[in-house]
């Protein structure tokens, strides 16, 4: 069978990348919500890490919506499984040091505690997400080329 017709990718809004991709968001929206709601004990790393949950959340939205809609067969200048697997990189060490900084400077505050938890979270499925896009791209490239 080949590609469902219409507008949306139902194929991949059911998929392992797609339910990752929701959890990721959902984990992201509730640090950022925990560490925007709490009393603010130290400005610069509830600030870092909004800035950064944020971004992350924005990134894996676009990626999201490019799978959903199948916008990477129009946009075919782009690698779009490299730069997945570059965006996770690249923001799953941002993540991973605004988490370690609100751990670090959390000392009275929930808020903070609950965000960096969800944050930590977040960059574990962050982490499986690099995987799976090292497995695409680089893995599936180098067969292809052997053969």
């Amino acid at each position: 069978p080949g590609p469902e017709p219409g507008l949306m990718d139902g194929g991949y809004a059911r998929s392992c990348s797609a339910m990752l991709k929701v959890a990721q968001m959902i984990s992201l929206l509730i640090g950022f919500i925990c560490v925007k709601n709490s009393a603010r004990t130290n400005y610069s790393a509830s600030i870092y890490f909004e800035i950064v949950t944020m971004c992350d959340l924005i990134m894996i939205l676009v990626f999201y919506f490019v799978y959903l809609f199948r916008a990477y067969r129009k946009l075919t200048c782009i690698s779009w499984p490299l730069a997945e697997l570059l965006h996770y990189l690249i923001g799953t060490l941002l993540l991973l040091i605004a988490s370690i900084v609100a751990t670090s400077k959390s000392y009275s505050s929930a808020g903070l505690v609950a965000g960096a938890t969800f944050g930590f979270l977040a960059t574990f499925l962050c982490a499986l997400s690099i995987w799976l896009s090292y497995k695409i791209s680089c893995i599936t490239q180098s067969t292809d080329a052997a053969v």
